[in-house]
């Protein structure tokens, strides 16, 4: 995959026979242009990032390992770990922790998603669980488990009650980041090994760049 710089130094995260997981950086893409998987040509992601979010990207490397991991993530045997740096609410009214619900509407034309408290034409069912890791002065600090995996899944969902990523202008946010990514990042990926099915595996990377907020952020999980 053409965008996706897997020989750079500190990239490769973990990687076997079957597959691979790198630190996808934010601007990058996880799909291909027209969507389908290119013949032949490995390794090729077998899930997708958000372009401006960053972290572990599943790879991979045999057609054989395409069909297992594609099931896995269908049957949702993959578990997704991310951080999230929002922008502080004017109130305190967000719980310590807690699992969020809602359905989802994708518009193509805008690539955006609408969250929704109830079912209905074109929407899909979307479930998070959150926890609120810490905060500073204007940012909260969340870790977030994806129970399901929908377009703009997270972004839509904290949107829908009024959090805002930090950077995330598409969502709401105040400002964009000089990056030009979004303070979201998937920190960690578990999932079955295509090459001994019993076996799980577990892939976690820091944001590829540790600023103080990412520093401050991993600082609160460690205490």
């Amino acid at each position: 995959m053409r965008d996706l710089n897997i020989a750079r130094e500190g990239r490769l995260v973990f990687q076997n026979e079957a597959c691979m997981v790198i630190n996808k950086q934010a601007g990058e893409s996880s799909e291909f242009p027209d969507g389908k998987e290119p013949g032949g040509n490995f390794p090729v992601p077998v899930h997708r990032l958000d372009m401006p979010v960053s972290g572990c990207l599943l790879l991979a490397k045999t057609h054989e390992a395409v069909v297992f991991l594609n099931a896995a993530f269908a049957e949702r045997r993959a578990e997704k770990r991310y951080w999230a740096i929002i922008e502080k609410p004017a109130n305190d009214a967000l719980e310590a922790g807690g699992e969020l619900t809602h359905w989802l509407r994708f518009d193509p034309a805008k690539n955006k998603s609408f969250a929704y408290n109830e079912d209905g034409r074109g929407r899909k069912k979307a479930v998070l669980r959150y926890k609120v890791s810490g905060a500073g002065t204007h940012y909260l600090f969340l870790e977030i488990d994806l129970v399901t995996g929908r377009h703009h899944q997270i972004r839509a969902q904290l949107a829908a009650l009024g959090l805002r990523i930090k950077g995330d202008l598409k969502y709401g946010a105040r400002r964009s980041e000089t990056s030009g990514g979004i303070r979201l990042h998937a920190y960690s990926l578990a999932f079955p090994n295509p090459l001994r099915p019993a076996e799980r595996l577990e892939a976690k990377t820091p944001p590829p760049v540790m600023d103080s907020l990412w520093t401050a952020f991993a600082d609160t999980i460690a205490g």
